[in-house]
C-alpha cells in the first residue's frame, strides 16, 4: 500500500504548525523537513516526533535535504522571514526574502525528480507561487497557493458570528489578491440555498455593514501579527485542508491563488479564486457569475499582481 510523503521547505513559525496539523490530522504517512538552518529542522523533528506516541496516528518524520523530495507526494512552501511585515503591513514587501529564496531552491527541487503537487504558502503567494511554477515546469496545476483560502474562512467566520448561521451553511469568498485588494463578491454570497441579497429584504441580521466586514477580514491577519509577530495556526489549518482534499481526491471546492488561463478572462496570472482540488491539485478554477462592478476589481487585482510578477522576476 502506497504512503503518503509530504516535504516540507521552511519549518519557522508557519513550516512548524503545519507540520503539527498534518500529524495531529494524521493526513501524512511521512514527512521530511528541510530549512537553512538544520538546527531549527532538527528541534522541530524531534519535538513533533516526542509528541507522536499520543497522537492517533502514527506518522514518520524526518530531516533532509532536497534529493528527499524526490518521491513526496506534496511539497509545501513555508519559507519566509516574518520580522520584514513589522515595518509594514504589506505583503508584497516580503518579496525581498521569497523571492531570492524561491530562486534558491526551486532548481534543487527540480534536480530531485520531484513530480509530485508543490503548495506555496509562503508570501506575496500569488507572486511566489508564479515564480514556482514557471521555475518547476510542472503540468498546470500542480502548483498552485493557500492564497484567499484562509481569508475566506475568516469572512465566513464574520459573517457567522454576525447573522447567527453556522459556518458551515455559509458560502463565501475572497478573491484577487492575496492581500490589501482582495475583496469579498458581496453577489455570490450564500446561507443555504438564499443568495444573501434576497436575506437582505426579509431579516435585519443580513444588513450589516459590508464595508466594515471586508475591513475587518483585511486586518484580521495584521491583529494576529501585532499580537505575537506571526500568523500560524489558521494558515496551517488552510494548508491541512488543501492536502486532505488532494490525497483523498474529494473535488472540494476551496479557494486558493489558482493558475487562471482564460478563467474571468484573466490569462498567465495566478489570483485568489475558489477551485476544484483533487488528486491533480488545482484541477479547475471555479467561475463566479460577478457583476460587472466585481469584474472590473478583479481585473484591477490581477494587474497589480502582474506588477509584482515583473518585479520578481528582475531580483
Amino acid at each position: 500500500m502506497k504512503t503518503r510523503k509530504i516535504g516540507i521547505i521552511g519549518v519557522g513559525h508557519v513550516g512548524a504548525h503545519v507540520l503539527s496539523a498534518l500529524v495531529t490530522q494524521g493526513i501524512a504517512d511521512e514527512i521530511v523537513l528541510i530549512d537553512s538552518n538544520p538546527a531549527k529542522s532538527a528541534c522541530e523533528c524531534q519535538d513533533i516526533k516526542d509528541s507522536i506516541p499520543y497522537m492517533p496516528h502514527r506518522v514518520r518524520v524526518s530531516v533532509g535535504d532536497y534529493p528527499d523530495l524526490k518521491d513526496c507526494d506534496v511539497v509545501v512552501n513555508a519559507s519566509g522571514k516574518i520580522s520584514i511585515l513589522a515595518e509594514t503591513h504589506d505583503r508584497v514587501e516580503e518579496m525581498k526574502f521569497t523571492v531570492p529564496a524561491a530562486k534558491g531552491f526551486i532548481p534543487k527541487v527540480k534536480a530531485s525528480g520531484f513530480n509530485g503537487i508543490f503548495l506555496n504558502i509562503s508570501n506575496p503567494c500569488d507572486i511566489i507561487t508564479a515564480e514556482i511554477a514557471k521555475g518547476l515546469d510542472l503540468p498546470k496545476g500542480h502548483v498552485f497557493g493557500t492564497g484567499t483560502g484562509l481569508d475566506s474562512a475568516r469572512l465566513i467566520s464574520h459573517l457567522a458570528e454576525t447573522t447567527g448561521i453556522d459556518h458551515k451553511s455559509i458560502t463565501a469568498y475572497m478573491i484577487g489578491e492575496h492581500g490589501n485588494s482582495q475583496f469579498a463578491p458581496w453577489s455570490q454570497v450564500a446561507f443555504g440555498s438564499h443568495k444573501l441579497e434576497e436575506l437582505v429584504a426579509e431579516d435585519e441580521r443580513f444588513r450589516f455593514d459590508r464595508d466594515a466586514m471586508i475591513q475587518e477580514t483585511v486586518d484580521g491577519a495584521w491583529t494576529v501579527f501585532a499580537g505575537k509577530g506571526c500568523t500560524e495556526y489558521a494558515i496551517a489549518a488552510t494548508a491541512a485542508r488543501i492536502i486532505r482534499a488532494i490525497f483523498h481526491d474529494e473535488k472540494a471546492i476551496i479557494p486558493v491563488s489558482a493558475p487562471l488561463d482564460g478563467d474571468f478572462d484573466e490569462h498567465d496570472v495566478f489570483a485568489g479564486v475558489p477551485a476544484i482540488i483533487g488528486k491533480d491539485g488545482c484541477e479547475e478554477v471555479v467561475e463566479l457569475h460577478l457583476t460587472d462592478e466585481e469584474l472590473e476589481h478583479f481585473h484591477k487585482c490581477c494587474a497589480g499582481i502582474r506588477e509584482n510578477i515583473k518585479v520578481a522576476d528582475e531580483m
